[in-house]
């Protein structure tokens, strides 16, 4: 623990708290820090301005240990943060996610003037530890070594009005030797499916039209309950409820992609045909050393299977260059993989050392400049591929569901900007009439570049929506909520769950 002279003195908790959340790394943190901004306005805290820069009464910091320096940019961040903290009373810094989870008290070593460190299976406990900070007047450091309850049931704050994540269990029971996240989130734990169902339930309710499920291992789903078959019937089940417009999951495993799971994508109408598929490496013994329990073969079969049960589906994957022990033939085994499966995009990653995992005490470390060649040939290859898959494109109809922030010119161009069926990027020229985020609209696509699709002509039809409908609501309470109040003391203590709804239970 730090001293209180380390830490800014308490002030008047009586005036407007703000927070800011900064996410780093997967899915996985960005749902969570979904929830993080719940509890804390489940406290009492308001969210600080986008442009605020550190201003914030409140800074959390939710790391991931998998990128190559994850511990460096952290450090440097909070070193960025220490001068303002110091001239600000009241300021407080938490600390949560993988690296908070691996590191722990090293955190307030290195920097004594944050306030509350926590982990990945105790996030529920933030507003707590930040009145315990305050009050005492000394650092909180608070790791849970095993899941204390499912996330799930804490109050949430959806960046989104019209699509939302739903995790359907956490942890990983891999032992990939590239990956530390299972030391970090622990062994696989199931939600039961009447408890994901009901949450998507209420979250149709609300205006969502479109979920993601979410998992470390997505289509592992069921081994902690003991259903082999647990998430084919999960996607169709889906297809039952009304509203639900569009289901997506990430991310699978080649290991445990069965084809009932094809067959329920390929016959659930509102599953998206859309797949992200992690190769990892094409060459059998680079996956071997990967300990990827799959081979070439499989892989490639799985995705002829896909292409077989649905045409147009959009497969995407992840590739690391440069493993340890890879060779020059291993790597055109990558690229031999790459030519045939013809993904529609690929998140390329050179690798490099995460400490913690087998890999980074592996002989045949790779040079840097021939990981780079090889990371440049593949994205090269990839590049190519992607661009000639949507060609493909051109001339067909879509519908789109309109995105929020997802075009970057859409201002300079007079644009918008929607995803499609297979999660293809497409802008588009905006109608004469309004179009909100959430809504559907059909176009006819005109031109293809590499990453994004253009429909130049005009919008052949626009649906006004539920999901629409929530945006506009949400924009609108925005809008009208006071700049500050007076929130009085924020509540102290894990939130009590959120109340059953009716047909479902719980609100990742």
């Amino acid at each position: 623990m730090t001293s209180s002279s380390d830490r800014s003195p308490a002030v008047d908790v009586l005036s407007t708290r703000t927070y800011e959340i900064r996410t780093y790394g997967c899915q996985m943190n960005v749902h969570d820090s979904e929830r993080l901004a719940g509890l804390l306005e489940d406290a009492g805290y308001v969210r600080a301005s986008e442009d605020s820069d550190g201003e914030a009464d409140v800074v959390v910091f939710n790391t991931c240990a998998v990128r190559e320096n994850a511990d460096n940019k952290l450090y440097g961040n909070l070193g960025h943060l220490a001068p303002k903290k110091a001239s600000r009373p009241g300021m407080q810094i938490a600390v949560g996610g993988c690296l908070a989870q691996k590191d722990r008290d090293t955190i307030v070593k290195r920097a004594p003037w944050v306030d509350v460190v926590f982990g990945t299976h105790n996030i529920g406990k933030l507003p707590v530890l930040l009145e315990r900070a305050r009050v005492q007047e000394e650092a909180q450091v608070e790791i849970a070594e095993s899941l204390e309850a499912f996330p799930s049931t804490l109050p949430t704050r959806r960046e989104s009005a019209y699509a939302a994540w739903v995790s359907i269990s956490v942890g990983c029971n891999n032992t990939c030797t590239f990956c530390i996240v299972p030391a970090l989130r622990g062994k696989e734990k199931d939600r039961r499916p009447g408890d994901i169902l009901a949450e998507i339930e209420a979250l149709v309710a609300e205006g969502v039209s479109e979920v993601t499920l979410l998992g470390q291992n997505v289509n592992a789903y069921g081994s902690d309950i003991g259903d082999r078959e647990a998430f084919s019937k999960l996607l169709r089940a889906c297809g039952t409820i009304d509203g639900l417009e569009r289901v997506r999951f990430t991310s699978p495993h080649p290991r445990d992609f069965t084809d009932d799971v094809i067959a329920a994508m390929a016959e659930t109408p509102n599953v998206m045909p859309q797949l992200h598929m992690p190769l990892q490496s094409g060459s059998d013994p680079v996956l071997k050393a990967m300990r990827r329990s799959y081979r070439q073969e499989r892989f490639l079969g799985i995705i002829e299977k896909v292409r077989a049960a649905i045409p147009h589906a959009a497969i995407s994957t992840d590739i690391i260059v440069g493993f340890p022990g890879e060779t020059e033939e291993d790597f055109q085994q990558t690229l031999h993989v790459v030519r045939e499966a013809r993904f529609a995009q690929a998140f390329t990653f050179q690798y490099s050392k995460r400490p913690g995992t087998p890999a980074a005490d592996m002989d045949g470390q790779i040079p840097k400049k021939v990981v780079q060649d090889r990371y440049e040939r593949l994205v090269a290859l990839q590049e190519e591929i992607s661009w000639e898959e949507n060609k493909k494109q051109v001339g067909r109809t879509l519908e789109l569901m309109v995105a929020e922030g997802e075009g970057r010119k859409d201002d300079t161009t007079h644009r918008l900007s929607g995803r499609a069926p297979d999660s293809r990027l497409v802008h588009f020229t905006k109608p004469g009439q309004e179009v909100r985020p959430g809504d559907v609209v059909t176009v006819e696509v005109t031109y293809a570049a590499p990453h994004h699709l253009l429909a130049e002509g005009p919008v052949l039809d626009v649906r006004r929506t539920r999901a629409g409908d929530a945006w506009e609501k949400r924009t609108a309470e925005k809008a009208a909520k006071p700049a500050g109040v007076l929130l009085g003391l924020p509540k102290v203590g894990v939130p009590e769950p959120l109340p059953a709804v009716t047909g479902g239970c719980a609100v990742d």
